[in-house]
C-alpha cells in the first residue's frame, strides 16, 4: 500500500526560489524580519488583513503551513524585532518560501494599487513635494507608521524620517515584487540581505 504525502514543494514556483547554502540563524533572523515588513507594507497599502493571507496561501495550495491564523500570527511573531507575545521564535526555509510565494500573490493581487502608489510618490518627488500631500501616500504612510510603532520592539524610538523612508522603499519593492517573477525577486532580496 502506498501513501501520497503532499508537500508544498509540489509548488510550481518553489523551484524558483533556490538555496545555495542553508541559512545560519542570524541570516534567518534577517529574513524573517525582512518578510514581516514587507507584509506589514503589503497590510497597510491594501488593507489586507489574516482572512486575506490565509486566503493566498489556500490559493497557493500552502495550508498545510499557513494553517490558520494561529500559525500565521506564529510565523509573524518570529519576528526578531517585534514585541515578543511569547511566539515561536523559529522559522524555517518552507515557511520563508511559503511567505515569498503569499506575499508576491498579494502583491500582484493589488498591482494596480501598488502602481498608482508609486506613480504618484513619482510625480510628487519630481514637484518637489512631500508624499503625505496625497492622500492615497499619506494614508499608507500613517497606517504603516501607526503599525510599525505598535508591532516592533524599537516602534516608539524610530523616527518619522527613518520610517517613512522605510515605507518608501518598502513601498517602491512592493512594485517589483508584483511582476511575473515577483517571488524570485523577492526571495534572491531576502538571501542577499541576509548575508
Amino acid at each position: 500500500m502506498t501513501s501520497i504525502v503532499k508537500t508544498p514543494a509540489s509548488t510550481p514556483q518553489w523551484d524558483d526560489l533556490p538555496l545555495p547554502q542553508q541559512p545560519n540563524e542570524i541570516q534567518l533572523d534577517n529574513i524573517k524580519a525582512q518578510l514581516d515588513l514587507v507584509l506589514l507594507a503589503l497590510e497597510a497599502l491594501a488593507n489586507i488583513g489574516s482572512e486575506a493571507i490565509l486566503q493566498a496561501a489556500a490559493e497557493l495550495n500552502l495550508e498545510s503551513i499557513v494553517a490558520d491564523r494561529v500559525a500565521l500570527w506564529r510565523l509573524r511573531q518570529s519576528n526578531p524585532m517585534r514585541k515578543s507575545q511569547g511566539g515561536r521564535k523559529k522559522l524555517d526555509v518552507e515557511e520563508a518560501r511559503s511567505l515569498v510565494l503569499i506575499i508576491c500573490h498579494l502583491a500582484k493581487q493589488h498591482q494596480e494599487l501598488v502602481r498608482r502608489a508609486v506613480a504618484l510618490l513619482e510625480q510628487l518627488t519630481e514637484q518637489n513635494r512631500e508624499p503625505h500631500q496625497a492622500s492615497l501616500l499619506g494614508d499608507y504612510l500613517d497606517a504603516f507608521s501607526n503599525t510599525y510603532q505598535e508591532r516592533m520592539d524599537e516602534g516608539e524610538n524610530v523616527s518619522t524620517d527613518s520610517l517613512t523612508h522605510l515605507a518608501l522603499k518598502l513601498l517602491i519593492d512592493l512594485l517589483f515584487y508584483s511582476s511575473p517573477n515577483g517571488h524570485r525577486r523577492l526571495w534572491l532580496a531576502l538571501l542577499d540581505r541576509a548575508r
